[in-house]
């Protein structure tokens, strides 16, 4: 199973406030546990919404490109971890340990979907060629 730990934004965040020499080795600590572990798939900080841009669906189906910042930095990610975990249970263990306050939700799997045999092996084959790539699938 995959889970994903979400940290929100905060204000000192959505400012691009750096962490402290403190906040920065505790997270190396965490992040150094789960690399140890094998559980880490993947883990980023996201530079603030100023920084960033939303897509959204026009009037009449074509796309418009909405820069930020963004309101409610309650709201937005600041960063992300991706595990790969045997149960919710194992997740919410890494999460109690984790230094910062995490959001945690479950990733979809290919399994969890009703899809055709032919849907089926079309995402099977895109997960590899992901993986071949070097990403995570």
């Amino acid at each position: 199973m995959r889970y994903m730990m979400i940290v929100k934004s905060t204000p000192e965040t959505e400012a691009g406030a750096m962490p402290t020499e403190d906040e920065l080795k505790a997270m190396g600590d965490y992040n150094e546990e789960l690399v140890k572990s094998g559980v880490l798939l993947a883990g980023e900080g996201l530079h603030p919404s100023s920084e960033g841009f939303r897509t959204e669906i026009a009037t009449g189906g074509g796309r418009t490109v909405v820069d930020g910042p963004f309101t409610e930095a309650k709201e937005l990610i600041a960063g992300f971890w991706l595990l790969q975990v045997r149960s919710r249970e194992e997740a919410l263990e890494w999460a109690k340990r984790c230094p910062e306050p995490v959001e945690v939700r479950r990733v979809f799997e290919a399994e969890d979907f009703d899809m055709s045999e032919e849907e089926a092996a079309r995402e099977a084959k895109l997960r590899d060629e992901v993986r071949e790539a070097g990403g995570i699938a």
